[in-house]
């Protein structure tokens, strides 16, 4: 009897609290990359996850801020056998998004709508190009592969968020899943112009705070 008191104080102390800390993992919807020309491969990691802190206001509004990040690699051949651009590179992406949440009322699950802005940087970009250069065309073409200069870059850029989802209130956990939709200002990374990250970014999160 003793220790479900004691759980229930705990509780009780931890709705009084306006702040709250966990953890938000989910997966993406859409593709991180998109092909403008020639033929790519891309592999995003199915994940995302990053700390989460929200800080509760009055009349069912908090402030909710995320650090989440994700991996991708890729791989872009432009032009045919003979003569043909390989880039192979990989990537850490960092997404951090602050959105205002409105909680509608109600004591275990509650629904809430958000929005608010993100920013989005990139680390530890790595790009590795090559050329395939063949001679005259003959019965046995000599080809020679050379190093060219690494062609990605990167850039921040910040994008607007809306989202929607539910707040499930067990004793002292919140875990809430939500869609979250962001539309980036800008491509903030782009290879030569035929591999560019998407502007329109779709993800499902949920999120365990105490």
């Amino acid at each position: 009897m003793k220790p479900l008191l004691l759980l229930l104080l705990i509780g009780g102390a931890a709705l009084a609290q306006p702040f709250s800390a966990g953890l938000k993992a989910g997966l993406p919807l859409t593709d991180f990359l998109s092909e403008v020309q020639g033929t790519s491969t891309t592999a995003t990691d199915r994940y995302l996850f990053g700390p989460e802190v929200e800080v509760r206001l009055p009349l069912g509004l908090s402030i909710e801020f995320d650090a989440l990040y994700r991996h991708f690699s890729y791989t872009n051949v432009l032009g045919s056998v003979g003569n043909a651009v390989t880039s192979v590179g990989s990537s850490g992406n960092w997404e951090f998004p602050l959105v205002a949440k409105y909680k509608f009322p109600s004591k275990i699950v509650r629904p809430y709508v958000e929005a608010g802005v993100a920013w989005d940087a990139l680390t530890g970009l790595k790009n590795t190009v090559t050329e395939e250069v063949c001679g005259p065309t003959t019965a046995n073409p000599v080809c020679n592969v050379v190093a060219a200069s690494p062609a990605a870059n990167s850039k921040g850029t910040m994008g607007v968020v809306i989202g929607g989802g539910i707040d499930i209130h067990v004793i002292v956990l919140h875990v809430a899943p939500e869609i979250r939709f962001t539309r980036w200002a800008q491509d903030y990374f782009n290879l030569s112009g035929v591999l560019n990250s998407s502007k329109n970014q779709a993800e499902v999160l949920v999120g365990f705070t105490f």
